[in-house]
């Protein structure tokens, strides 16, 4: 796991996205063309609500970090959290009663964020630990970025001298470990078997001047309304998943993507338009979304790109990249690397 690779499966809020956007602007690069080197579109975080596929997340990264030249990069990126990155989560968070009960939001609705984590918070004695799992392989920097989005919560909700009593991360020790020392004020562990913080329990039981039960459990409703609606988009997350491990060398066709997901392809097409949309739809977006990652990548000529979405020629490939974007493939190329 590290920051060159790339993950194929799973959402994460678009308004995450926007905040690594802010910290590139924050660190004098010009964020919406990393954004879009990285293969993502402006109207793809669109919307405070849009989910984007996490594939290009870790291209974001690796270009990220090489353009900043900073190892800390991700710590930097949750001081450009906004108050609704989080939809109704960030206000149920603000208004919880103890931290406890802020971890414990976190645990039970932290999807609203992405599907790519899973949290925990287990105590151990007169202590608190609250895990961070990745179930998706994620870059070193976004697990940093969510360790620092975490901590910087329990400032804001405890006040600033709080500090873990330890930092575990996974990522390997950096070369230039004094901005983590910094940011995190707690001892740390590099190359560690989890990311979790560990807190006394103490300052995690103690109740918050903020408390407002009320608020949290309306935000708590809407949270769970929003988890909802992202449960009935599982089948088109489910069916771009398949799609995107199908496409080289040819076009999957609804019949065949039915039987990898143990369903009729006329149960397919039902699902799909429940969720509001058609099989041909999500393709279309898939190969969109992948087109401009595989672009963004140096390595790949034109052709193989062709090869990788399935199209039959390249003058088929041409003709849908020019309904994308306006642009022939060669020059989209060309204008990203002269950015």
């Amino acid at each position: 796991m590290g920051t060159h690779t790339t993950v194929g499966r799973g959402y994460i809020l678009a308004t995450w996205i926007k905040a690594i956007g802010r910290a590139l602007d924050a660190a004098g690069c010009n964020g919406a063309a990393i954004l879009a080197q990285a293969g993502f579109a402006p109207e793809d975080l669109e919307g405070p609500t849009a989910r984007c596929p996490l594939v290009n997340n870790g291209r974001l990264w690796e270009l990220a970090v090489a353009a900043t030249g900073d190892p800390a990069f991700g710590l930097k990126v949750a001081s450009h959290i906004k108050h609704t990155t989080f939809h109704a989560l960030s206000y149920a968070l603000a208004a919880s009663s103890t931290l406890k009960e802020a971890f414990e939001r976190v645990r039970r609705l932290g999807q609203v964020g992405s599907d790519a984590v899973t949290y925990d918070l287990v105590k151990c004695g007169s202590e608190y630990r609250f895990i961070i799992t990745a179930v998706a392989v994620l870059p070193y920097e976004s697990m940093d970025a969510l360790v620092s989005a975490h901590l910087r919560m329990c400032r804001s909700l405890a006040g600033r001298d709080l500090s873990p009593r330890l930092v575990e991360l996974r990522r390997p020790r950096p070369q230039k470990v004094e901005e983590f020392e910094r940011l995190l004020r707690a001892p740390l562990r590099f190359s560690a078997p989890q990311n979790l913080m560990v807190f006394d329990a103490q300052s995690i039981e103690r109740r918050l001047d903020g408390a407002n039960p009320e608020l949290a459990r309306y935000n708590d409703v809407i949270a769970l309304q929003h988890l909802k609606a992202i449960d009935r988009d599982d089948i088109q997350r489910r069916v771009r998943e398949v799609l995107i491990q199908r496409l080289e060398g040819r076009e999957p066709s609804q019949e065949e993507i039915a039987e990898k997901l143990h369903m009729s392809a006329r149960t397919l097409q039902r699902k799909l338009a429940d969720s509001g949309t058609t099989y041909k739809e999500i393709l279309d977006a898939t190969r969109h979304t992948l087109a401009l990652a595989y672009l963004s990548a140096p390595q790949h000529s034109v052709n193989e790109v062709t090869y990788l979405l399935g199209f039959s020629s390249g003058s088929c490939f041409t003709r849908a990249f020019r309904r994308w974007t306006g642009q022939s493939p060669t020059h989209w190329r060309a204008g990203v690397a002269g950015r």
